[in-house]
Formats: C-alpha cells, sequence, structure tokens
C-alpha cells in the first residue's frame, strides 16, 4: 500500500480511538491490549497454519477463549454470581455471595466478536492474518461500527484497507443521504415512540392491559427506528469515508415468518452467530437429523438473547424465539425461502399480509421479555395484557407526531420492499433533483419533528 492509503488508516484509527475515548477513555488500555493480543494470535496462526495445524488449532481455541473471557468477565460474571446465589437459596442453601462492581467497556459485545471472528477466518484459511498492525487495529476500532455495529467480517473490510481511498462523490451522496434518513429514523420516529413507551413500560404497574398492549406494538418500531437508525448512520458515515459497511437491515417487518424476520433483523449478528455457533452445532449434531437442527438452533438463540443483555428475561426472549423455528424446522419451511405471492397490482396478496401480520405479533410478544425489568414484570404485563382491559392512556400530543413519522417510515421500506425500481418522480424538475429534495425533505421533518434531546441509542449498552 502507497503511503497515501497507509496516511489515511493512521488518521482513521486516531480517530477512532478519539472517538472511543471520549465515549469511555478508562477502557482505551484494554481495547488496545486485546487488539495487539489478537494481532499476535493471528500472526501465528496463519505461520502454523502451514507448518503445524494441532499448534494453529490450539491458538485459535485460545484466541476464542480470550474473547469469550472478556465477554464472560465484564458483562456476565456478576450475572452468574447473583444466579448461582439465588439458586443456593431458593433450595435452603444461604449463601452470601457478593457481585463486583464491573464497568462494562461500551461496544464490546461488537469489538470481541471482530476479534473472535478474525483468529477463526484466519485458521480456517478465508483470510491472511494482517501483517500491518494500523490495518488490523482500524478494523478492530473503526469508530462509526465499533458502539453499535454492525459487526464487520475481517476480509471484505480488511481488504478495502490496503489501498488508499480516492472521494467518490456518488458513494459520499449515498452516505450523506442515509445518515439523514437515519437520523430521521431515531429523531423522529424512535425518541418519539420512546416518550410513549417508556411512560408506559417504566410504570407498568400503574397502567392497564390496554395501554400496555398498544405500547407493546409500537416498542418493536421504536427499537427497529432506534437500530436501524444507527446502522444507517454507521453506513453513511463508512460511505463518507470510501468504507464499505455490511449491510444491518433489510425491512424485517414484512417477514412472513419468523426465519426470514432473522434474515432480516440485525443481519451482521445472526449471520456471525449461524456460521460461528450454529453451523458447527448442526454439523455435531446431524446424526439427530431434524431434532439435531432444532438443539442447534435454540442454544443459538439463547446465546443471541444473553449476547443482548446478562438477565434471564433475555435468556428466555432467545428460547422463545429458538421454540418459534420449531414447526418450521419440522415441516421443513426453515429450509426454503419464502415465496411473496402478489396481486396484479406488485402487492402482497391477503394471505401473505396475514402472515407478516402474524410474524409482527410474535415478535412484539417476544419483546416484552426483552423491555421488561424482570421476569415478575413480564408475567405481571402479560396477565394484564389478557384480562385487564380499560380506557387507553393516550398523550395525543406527544405520540401523534411519532406515529405520523412511523407512517412515513412505513411508506418508504413498503416502496423499497414492493416497488424497489420505482420512482416517484421519473421525468421533470423533480426527478432532477430528487437527490436534492429527498435530503432537503429529511432534514425538514427532523426539525420539525425530531426529539433534539432524545435517548440514547438503546444498542449502546449491549
Amino acid at each position: 500500500m502507497k503511503g497515501k492509503g497507509k496516511a489515511q488508516n493512521v488518521w482513521l484509527l486516531l480517530a477512532s480511538y478519539f472517538f472511543y475515548g471520549f465515549a469511555e477513555w478508562k477502557m482505551i488500555p484494554l481495547l488496545l491490549t486485546a487488539t495487539i493480543v489478537f494481532y499476535g494470535i493471528g500472526l501465528s496462526i496463519g505461520n502454523y497454519n502451514k507448518t503445524n495445524e494441532k499448534k494453529a488449532s490450539i491458538l485459535t481455541t485460545v484466541g476464542v477463549l480470550l474473547g469469550l473471557g472478556l465477554l464472560l468477565y465484564f458483562k456476565y460474571l456478576n450475572f452468574f454470581i447473583q444466579s448461582f446465589s439465588d439458586f443456593f437459596n431458593a433450595i435452603g442453601l444461604q449463601t452470601h455471595w457478593s457481585t463486583f462492581n464491573i464497568l462494562m467497556p461500551l461496544g464490546i459485545s461488537f469489538f470481541t466478536f471482530k476479534l473472535i471472528s478474525y483468529v477463526i477466518e484466519v485458521h480456517r484459511g478465508h483470510i491472511e492474518p494482517s501483517k500491518d498492525f494500523v490495518d488490523f487495529a482500524t478494523y478492530i476500532s473503526f469508530f462509526p461500527t465499533i458502539l453499535s455495529g454492525p459487526i464487520d467480517r475481517p476480509k471484505p473490510f480488511l481488504t478495502q484497507l490496503t489501498k488508499a481511498r480516492i472521494f467518490d462523490y456518488e458513494l459520499a451522496s449515498i452516505g450523506l443521504k442515509r445518515i439523514f434518513w437515519g437520523m430521521f429514523m431515531k429523531m423522529c420516529v424512535a425518541d418519539r415512540l420512546a416518550i410513549y413507551v417508556d411512560a408506559i413500560f417504566d410504570n407498568a404497574l400503574h397502567h392497564n392491559g390496554t395501554s400496555l398492549a398498544f405500547a407493546s406494538l409500537l416498542y418493536p418500531i421504536q427499537m427497529y427506528a432506534d437500530f436501524a437508525g444507527y446502522s444507517e448512520m454507521a453506513i453513511g458515515v463508512g460511505c463518507l469515508l470510501g468504507i464499505k459497511i455490511t449491510e444491518n437491515f433489510k425491512r424485517p417487518f414484512f417477514s412472513q415468518n419468523i426465519a426470514e424476520y432473522w434474515r432480516k433483523w440485525h443481519i451482521s449478528l445472526t449471520g456471525w452467530l449461524t456460521d460461528y455457533v450454529f453451523m458447527p452445532l448442526n454439523i455435531r449434531f446431524r446424526n439427530m437429523e431434524k431434532w439435531g437442527s432444532i438443539f442447534a438452533i435454540i442454544i443459538t438463540f439463547v446465546l443471541i438473547g444473553l449476547w443482548h443483555g446478562s438477565a434471564w428475561t433475555f435468556a428466555l426472549f432467545g428460547l422463545y424465539h429458538g421454540l418459534l423455528y420449531i414447526p418450521l424446522m419440522l415441516s421443513g419451511a426453515f429450509f426454503k425461502k419464502s415465496k411473496l405471492k402478489k396481486n396484479s397490482y406488485g402487492l402482497p396478496v391477503f394471505s401473505s399480509s396475514l402472515k407478516m401480520l402474524g410474524t409482527f405479533l410474535l415478535v412484539a410478544l417476544g419483546l416484552i421479555l426483552f423491555r421488561s425489568a424482570s421476569l415478575n414484570e413480564v408475567g405481571m404485563i402479560l396477565y394484564k395484557i389478557a384480562g385487564n382491559w380499560g380506557s387507553l392512556f393516550v398523550d395525543f400530543k406527544s405520540l401523534i407526531n411519532g406515529i405520523l413519522c412511523m407512517i412515513i417510515l412505513f411508506c418508504k421500506d413498503f416502496r423499497d420492499e414492493f416497488f424497489p425500481d420505482k420512482q416517484a418522480f421519473s421525468t421533470g424538475v423533480f426527478h432532477r433533483y430528487r437527490y436534492e429534495l429527498t435530503v432537503a425533505a429529511y432534514i425538514v421533518l427532523i426539525l420539525f419533528f425530531g426529539v433534539l434531546d432524545g435517548n440514547q441509542f438503546i444498542y449502546f449498552k449491549f
């Protein structure tokens, strides 16, 4: 790589560490140490791949265990201590185990998965170990994605760093538009809906089943707009820098079953766990045929749940989704791509629309586990939804703007899903200035409807 590309990567690395340090400067030594250790492990695995496969396998295992060890210590140690303590107390063995005051590094769930995938990919021979420390450190710490993803795989990302990046006006234009669209999703949809959703869930004891059910239907949309909005902004910033980041969402609420939903939701995470957890387990249990695949998918989804947080509500959230796969796997539908039936106007037929609605309702039900602070709260919310109906609590002043922006989001996703090649204005002045008008519309919507002092991104805490 010539000097210009090298200088670009150095500046990108410095910017990434400045960004991370601005968010959480105390954890910079941890990030740097982990990067140095895994850089060395990757080089060693690459050397032993050619001379000693056994040592290469041992080093890969060490790398995976180190990555998991970081997660276990910072994210799950107190969870396990508290869980074992509660279990022993429940069976009459009184314990007084104290938890530790551990500060969880921001983005640890994301950058540890990058570290783990790197050593696995080097061992599998899918990539050569990076000999340039700056390139590798930039991949791990890349500032648009380190806090909340997407989780880029090493080969596509590192390949882009090996050559100088020339400013691409078209790519930068796409990036700018995606940044403003992501801001609209976050500030106008997610943060607007959060005003109502948080008011209901944070005081669930004082609200009836009608309000809780309505909030439960809004929460998936709030979460989608929040997380996908961040991903849009991250991808957009990547475009401005000349780096293509993996896509993370593909209009998940137009899915006809739960398997299709997970192929469109948090794509980088589900892809990561499919390659490194589900597929190896599926091969290990292949003698059990379909039941082996079911066992593998349930384990994978429990891990997906725990990846999101160290609480039994998250574990049950994952188990819930894993169990939803069982009918699909027994019927063989899991292994087939869902076929969308359309009418003469290109719209989904009634049966397909009904499947989409059913999938959305299943997702919304599962997210009650995700949103609740405890299993007791989950039980209380479900009990109220099942029978404690009453007048709907609605603060129209705070909610109406959020619903209006939600409709705009739905219309854009609908157009992109069913009419991706159709343009609203194919000729004339509107067509000529469609980019400028689109960006201007996003900015106007943000200024008029955006919550300028909104909440932190939901996935920052994971």
